[in-house]
């Protein structure tokens, strides 16, 4: 059966629709606001093999591992898989992140035959760890709370009730656990109803040919894209601060091979295993792998199952990104921020054209939470926005969430305030804090938050030892800081803090780094580092250290005071 290159179009954009109509379903019925505000997510639609067809926005980082879990959930069940079935699974080796991303998975049937997958990933606020939702001090997986392998949830269309007792009684927030789930299902089962809309008019044997061409298309554009780099070798490294329960920095290390078609990427020189929770499974780290590419290769075409052949990764056994049982894997995507702008800067010079400055690179997590049963269990954590680095031909983004997480998103003021004790004070632009260059990093953002009542906080922040690098002669973005303001008038300033408790008016500020320049400061012109102290990203002070430009309190360049422009 061959399918004409229309049907193969219409195909290619139905399966995508699908997804977005899934992500769509997600978000309006999950019952965390970290879902269906922070679209802490992703929705994949995969053919009966598990190879990608049509994705979703949410968090970019999930969708290119949610084939690994089509794909362990078919070893372990076999032929065991029926009509109406639903699995879940978590497990950080397997799925490669932290246990709070649950991923449901669903086959669909046509005709009696499966001809495909729904899978939804998203994040539970709580798994049942040591400490309410995420904890900064974990050393070990066991610590990090309930680890799920392949486990069927609902068969044929019917709860698997000892499963489900079991969820509720491993997690602090049952009802939201349930809630989320069902959300989840619910996902899954608008890609099976949308799809057999499509199987209805087009057949089996149709659709299944056009999925084939659209993965052969992604295939031959990749080693196009690929074969027009030229050959050679290059290498970076950079610096976590810590790992989160110790003061030494953790290396991570990237050398990145072009050959022909071939693009090989080495992570041998980064650190092994560590005791902090910053290790990531194999899968997680391919899938990171697989963003960075994409961000620099053919980024208008969609993720299919044909893309990435051309990619090969070498990846130790002692390893940080390819993490073994007991290790603890909280953290994961940490060192994730950094290896994508280790790859990134690698293929920036392997193609100038596109070069792009690294950005400020973690998540920025704060969290505030209430075990009290008196005043109700509570838990808020969020993403923190920030600086991106300039480009080739134009500045870094502002205030924008870091690579990793794509589409996930800060909880609004809004929401904040009615669903928590808690008041966001600021929520402003850092100046400043972009590095210079012909392009300017973009800047990171100030959040300042106050707890209304007594409740526990915590904090983690990252890249302070190796902030947002500049490219051409660009400088660094600013690393991050953080100020806790007590009650008793005392401060203290840190980046990472385990779950601690916070008395009533303690005062949270958070400011996340900027991104790195991109070419010579000097080259920029007056009007626009004008516009960049006009609209709040600079100050007068830096727009003349940093630029040589001098612009009075009357917001006039001063041409005879500054540097000249060739």
């Amino acid at each position: 059966m061959q399918a004409d290159p229309i049907t193969t179009e219409v195909v290619r954009n139905f399966v995508i629709s699908c997804a977005e109509d899934m992500n769509a379903s997600l978000w309006r019925s999950a019952h965390s606001a970290i879902i269906y505000e922070g679209k802490d997510s992703a929705v994949a639609l995969m053919d009966e093999h598990g190879n990608m067809l049509g994705q979703s926005t949410g968090v970019p980082l999930f969708v290119g591992a949610i084939d690994v879990c089509v794909r362990f959930i078919k070893d372990y069940y076999g032929d065991d898989i029926g009509e109406g079935d639903i699995f879940i699974m978590n497990d950080s080796y397997m799925q490669g992140t932290h246990l709070h991303d649950v991923t449901a998975v669903g086959p669909i049937f046509y005709d009696g035959e499966i001809v495909g997958f729904g899978a939804a990933r998203a994040h539970w606020n709580d798994i049942g760890a040591i400490d309410p939702g995420s904890t900064m001090g974990s050393t070990n997986i066991y610590q990090e709370g309930l680890r799920l392998g392949p486990t069927r949830i609902v068969k044929g269309g019917k709860q698997v009730r000892e499963w489900y007792d079991h969820l509720r009684l491993n997690t602090r927030l049952p009802d939201a656990t349930i809630g989320d789930l069902g959300a989840q299902i619910a996902a899954i089962r608008t890609g099976e109803r949308r799809l057999g809309q499509l199987l209805e008019r087009i057949g089996a044997d149709t659709y299944r040919a056009a999925c084939q061409n659209v993965f052969e298309q992604a295939r031959r554009l990749d080693r196009e894209a690929i074969a027009a780099i030229s050959d050679g070798t290059w290498s970076r490294e950079g610096f976590l601060d810590n790992d989160g329960v110790g003061d030494e920095p953790v290396k991570v290390a990237l050398t990145l091979t072009v050959r022909g078609e071939e693009l090989i990427v080495d992570l041998t020189g980064t650190s092994g295993p560590v005791a902090g929770s910053v290790n990531c499974g194999a899968s997680q780290t391919e899938s990171l792998l697989r963003l960075a590419y994409k961000t620099m290769i053919s980024p208008e075409r969609a993720i299919t199952g044909g893309s990435f052949e051309t990619m090969s990764v070498v990846m130790p056994d002692e390893c940080m990104f390819n993490a073994q049982e007991p290790a603890a894997c909280e953290w994961y995507f940490t060192g994730l921020g950094l290896l994508a702008d280790l790859f990134i800067s690698c293929l920036s010079e392997a193609m100038p054209e596109r070069s792009t400055a690294a950005h400020y690179g973690d998540s920025m997590v704060a969290g505030f939470f209430s075990v009290d049963p008196k005043r109700g269990q509570w838990i808020s954590i969020e993403p923190t926005a920030g600086g991106w680095g300039g480009r080739a031909d134009g500045d870094g983004e502002s205030a924008l969430i870091n690579l990793v997480n794509g589409g996930f998103r800060n909880i609004p003021a809004e929401v904040m305030e009615t669903k928590f004790p808690i008041r966001l004070e600021e929520f402003s632009i850092r100046p400043d804090s972009g590095g210079p260059g012909r392009y300017r990093g973009g800047c990171g953002v100030v959040r300042r938050y106050k707890t209304l009542e007594d409740c526990y906080g915590a904090l983690w922040f990252e890249r302070s030892k190796t902030p947002a690098w500049g490219l051409n002669g660009g400088g660094n973005g600013m690393g991050p800081e953080i100020t806790i303001s007590l009650p008793d008038g005392s401060t203290e300033r840190l980046l990472k803090m385990r779950a601690r408790p916070f008395q009533a008016n303690t005062v949270v500020e958070t400011k996340t780094g900027g991104g790195g320049g991109n070419g010579d400061s000097l080259a920029r012109p007056f009007p626009e580092v004008l516009k960049d102290v006009r609209y709040g990203y600079l100050s007068r002070e830096a727009a003349l250290a940093d630029y040589g430009v001098a612009i009075g309190t009357d917001m006039v360049v001063d041409e005879a005071a500054s540097t000249p422009r060739a």
